[in-house]
């Protein structure tokens, strides 16, 4: 799902016309950059949490070159799904039934 079906989705929820929706996406994500940009936490129960990490100083290799490169270190943001969320995305997919007509498969002994 991209920006646009999110936003079609949203005002078809919500009963608000998509440019309403547009803004209040916007509303939203422009929130949440400047609470993370703040480094404060932002968690939505049952959706997630995000937050800043500190990513350590590390050394890699570059594949161009081969040479042993130092990155330095930095924020980065990261979401932790909460248990609604986990749960949602993890239920069990239905067993597909059997066509009609088709037998079942029965084993015979010789």
């Amino acid at each position: 799902m991209n920006k646009s079906e999110l936003v079609k989705s949203l005002a078809e929820k919500a009963g608000f016309t998509q440019k309403d929706a547009a803004k209040a996406l916007e509303a939203l994500v422009g929130t949440i950059q400047q609470a993370l940009a703040k480094g404060d936490k932002v968690q939505i129960i049952g959706f997630g949490s995000f937050e800043v990490r500190d990513r350590k100083e590390r050394k890699v290799i570059s594949p161009a070159t081969g040479q042993e490169i130092t990155v330095p270190a930095t924020k980065v943001p990261a979401f932790k799904p909460g248990k609604s969320l986990k749960e949602a995305v993890a239920l069990p997919k239905k067993a597909a039934a059997p066509a009609k007509g088709a037998k079942k498969a029965s084993k015979k002994k010789k």
